[in-house]
């Protein structure tokens, strides 16, 4: 893991040998499922250091100190648990949700979480146009991530219902945004969000770079959204 220890070094982020650990564990466990369950299309070692794990700590960038020690994140659309599980792996301290409408890749999410020990990690199955409207999820999140999961305009109606008011939705997204930023803006102002700022993280290893559009929750978001499963991605804000 020499390739995420030194560029996680590079984000700020220290990793001690148990952590170090349990990225490998975690390497082993997603290439053996992925065998039968189609988690990621990059299984290389050296590129899931770079590719997957670091990327997913360049979010680290844009958390806030109180969030780390004892802050509640959200992953939408996780997958298999990027970014959430190595967030949480760099801070243990972090409560994490992983959010997947998969059963198959959730069941993955629950047997990766047993396997690190990670009892305090919350797994959801379930759209977010449906989870958003739960009252034990909407609005109660510190910090709302989401990797690769659609375009801005859509995303922000996804991700931006779980934000408590003053917390932020963090989308991490390629170069050349400008054109995204400037159509998702009626969908930002729609769920209660502003843009705060756009993050150029850069760290040798990481494919093309990595830029994350922090948005605040500024106000709460209308009963209506999100809309029902599949409308926002069909015809976004």
């Amino acid at each position: 893991m020499d390739l995420l220890e030194t560029g996680a070094a590079d984000l700020g982020v220290t990793l001690d040998r148990v952590q170090l650990d349990q990225f490998r564990l975690y390497y082993g466990e997603l290439i053996q499922w992925n065998n039968h369950v189609n988690l990621t299309a990059v299984t290389d070692y050296e590129q899931v250091q770079t590719r997957h794990f670091l990327d997913s700590l360049t979010v680290d960038a844009v958390l806030p100190d109180t969030l780390r020690r004892s802050g509640r994140l959200l992953d939408v659309g996780s997958g298999a648990g990027l970014p959430g599980l190595p967030l949480r792996i760099a801070h243990p301290d972090l409560n994490v949700t992983l959010l997947e409408a998969t059963a198959k890749k959730t069941a993955f999410l629950k047997h990766m979480t047993r396997v690190l020990a990670f009892k305090d990690v919350e797994i959801c199955t379930g759209r977010a146009e449906t989870l958003a409207h739960d009252q034990n999820l909407r609005g109660m999140y510190d910090v709302v991530v989401s990797r690769a999961v659609a375009r801005l305009s859509v995303l922000s109606e996804l991700t931006l219902p779980f934000c408590k008011v003053g917390g932020l939705a963090v989308a991490q997204k390629g170069a050349n945004i400008e054109a995204e930023l400037c159509e998702a803006q009626i969908a930002i102002k729609s769920m209660g969000g502003v843009v705060k700022e756009v993050v150029d993280v850069k760290v040798e290893g990481v494919v093309d770079g990595a830029m994350l559009v922090v948005i605040e929750k500024t106000a709460t978001t209308i009963e209506r959204y999100p809309r029902r499963p599949g409308i926002p991605s069909k015809h976004p804000l």
